[in-house]
């Protein structure tokens, strides 16, 4: 059986990082392309903030592309996928999906996570790390949506979690998905 890459989408405070973290605890290597942002805010000299991430992000796709996150990652993937079946934390354009799917075929798998608006607002305002305005929450939502393609990903996915309810419900849920793709 060959190993499977499956990316997590979806929007911010939809709960992705959690839905990842299960895969990560039932032996999936985790690839989180929020960590090329962070690294490239952080060589700047910039603050990890919402404007300097989706600045970053922007020069990023400007330079590399609308696939950029998945070009610049398919080293580390490759790599985690030599000893383990691979998740990756928080694809965002529809270029990713395309390209990953294009490079892994049938062993990539997408797993959508939905929660309201409303939720995941009010999730990002609590967030120890960061924590987004309502206002800072609606404008990312828009930015990812218009300018970033993520939409199509997730309505393509070969998976939705609805996550509108507890963290149990939640993992209860990813398990029976990794269950699904173990048999599959």
């Amino acid at each position: 059986m060959s190993r499977k890459v499956v990316s997590v989408v979806g929007m911010a405070g939809s709960g992705k990082s959690e839905v990842a973290r299960v895969f990560e605890e039932s032996g999936f290597s985790r690839v989180r392309f929020g960590d090329i942002t962070d690294r490239e805010v952080k060589s700047r000299g910039l603050a990890l903030s919402e404007g300097n991430e989706r600045q970053v992000r922007e020069l990023l796709r400007k330079k590399h592309g609308m696939a950029a996150y998945a070009k610049l990652s398919l080293p580390d993937i490759d790599s985690a996928l030599e000893h383990a079946d691979v998740v990756i934390d928080g694809l965002y354009s529809w270029e990713e999906y395309l390209l990953l799917k294009d490079y892994y075929g049938d062993s990539f798998h997408m797993v959508a996570v939905y929660a309201s608006p409303r939720v995941r607002h009010a999730r990002l305002g609590r967030r120890p790390e960061r924590r987004l305005t309502p206002e800072e929450a609606a404008s990312r939502d828009r930015a990812e949506i218009e300018n970033v393609n993520k939409g199509g990903p997730i309505a393509v996915a070969d998976f939705t979690i609805i996550n509108e309810s507890s963290l149990e419900k939640l993992r209860g849920e990813v398990k029976e998905v990794i269950s699904k793709l173990k048999r599959s």
